[in-house]
């Protein structure tokens, strides 16, 4: 349904282009290596921190202000989506995050080190614009499926910028993969720059107004309300866990390599390609049962991990649960937002990121926070706790006469009944 401010000519553009495969796949790839910025110092910290002459404890504080850069990114740049060209945007972005990479690679010290990854954050969130844009140039029938595979390229950029990070640290250094990810971020700018379809702005809107329409149909709609809950909540166990794994894997019994620590990334590739078939579910009408396996499945990975401290095979299979299961019902969660109002992706999406990451940045705070106080244990309890405030809110939510497996095709919110 088209909303008051979405022009015919946008709309017309988006029925003539398609994601065809290689588009589909370019996306997935560039969105993949743009997340992987938030996690390039994850399993660094300790030799980031020893570098810097500062404690492991501060260095991990690099994942959280990143993530609240991230989050503030997309809050501020990501409804921009709706309004500007997308073709010049998204590679705009990419090269202002470029710029900080570079920043970050030549920073003095830890307080340099801060600011540089807080912009970092700001800047890297062009992903989350192709991920809404996939959307758009997708047909009804497939959109979940695209989706998926955009998001899942999104969520293997951030499982394998770990295994990257330390195999380069240990060859080059720290620094150095910052430089090679400022480069990557300039190839990819150019080649979406040729590939992204001209397609017109949806909505032709004031700054503040725009922002002021994200608040909006999150205030109308319980469907949205309810998904941003789960999604933050599962993606802040999700970083809690990570950011307590370098701190578990660096120490004994373990004492690993920053290469070795990096390689524990690989594994999470399992839930990664699982998680992928999502977004078939969601086009098969399976969005909710399938959210409500998945949040047992992130009970079940935080109790293995509880019994898990010593050993290297119980925090693997921690690992793969945890992964199929929060990738899965972020892709599930994601796409069913994207069928609340195919007008304002963009801005849906704002929230979903926003709130997100706003749970990962308090995940990473209260695995820093936790660790040097009662260490691994209290960590997996507390994800183990979330994860059943996670499960509880969805048996709770998908009882309400708006969350049923018919939400992919809601009609459009309170963005089609009031004009922005």
């Amino acid at each position: 349904m088209a909303t008051p401010d979405t022009p015919a000519s946008a709309l017309a553009a988006a029925d003539r282009n398609t994601m065809s495969r290689g588009l589909t796949l370019l996306f997935a790839i560039a969105g993949g290596t743009a997340v992987a910025n938030l996690y390039w110092a994850q399993p660094l910290l300790e030799f980031i921190g020893r570098d810097l002459h500062t404690s492991t404890a501060l260095a991990g504080w690099l994942v959280t202000v990143t993530q609240i850069g991230y989050a503030a990114g997309a809050l501020l740049l990501v409804p921009l989506g709706d309004v500007l060209d997308r073709r010049r945007f998204i590679p705009g972005l990419m090269l202002c995050a470029a710029l900080a990479l570079i920043a970050c690679a030549l920073a003095p010290s830890i307080g340099a080190l801060l600011v540089a990854t807080t912009f970092l954050g700001l800047t890297t969130v062009s992903g989350q614009l192709l991920t809404p844009l996939a959307g758009d140039l997708a047909d009804d029938t497939n959109r979940g499926r695209v989706v998926g595979t955009v998001v899942s390229g999104l969520l293997i950029g951030i499982l394998i910028s770990r295994t990257i990070s330390g195999l380069v640290a240990d060859a080059a250094g720290w620094r150095a993969i910052y430089f090679v990810a400022a480069a990557a971020a300039v190839a990819f700018a150019v080649l979406l720059r040729r590939a992204i379809p001209p397609l017109a702005p949806k909505a032709h809107l004031p700054y503040p107004q725009l922002l002021r329409s994200v608040w909006q149909v999150i205030r109308q709609e319980r469907t949205v309300r309810w998904t941003l809950f789960l999604g933050a909540t599962a993606f802040g166990v999700f970083t809690m866990f990570w950011t307590a794994l370098t701190f578990l894997l660096s120490a004994r019994p373990f004492s690993y390599s920053a290469s070795v620590i990096g390689l524990f990334g690989l594994i999470g590739l399992a839930g990664a390609l699982a998680a992928q078939r999502a977004g078939r579910l969601h086009d098969l009408g399976r969005s909710m049962p399938a959210t409500g396996w998945g949040w047992a499945a992130i009970v079940l990975s935080f109790v293995v991990a509880a019994f898990a401290g010593r050993s290297v095979v119980g925090v693997i299979v921690a690992i793969v649960l945890l992964d199929i299961a929060v990738q899965g019902v972020n892709i599930l969660n994601q796409t069913r937002l994207f069928a609340v109002s195919p007008q304002a992706r963009s801005r849906l999406n704002t929230a979903f990121v926003t709130c997100n990451f706003i749970g990962g940045a308090a995940g990473s705070a209260a695995a820093s926070a936790l660790w040097p106080v009662v260490g691994w244990t209290a960590v997996s309890l507390t994800g183990a706790g979330l994860g059943c405030i996670g499960l509880l809110m969805w048996a709770l939510g998908r009882r309400g006469p708006l969350l049923n497996d018919r939400s992919h095709s809601m009609p459009d919110p309170a963005l089609a009944r009031r004009p922005d």
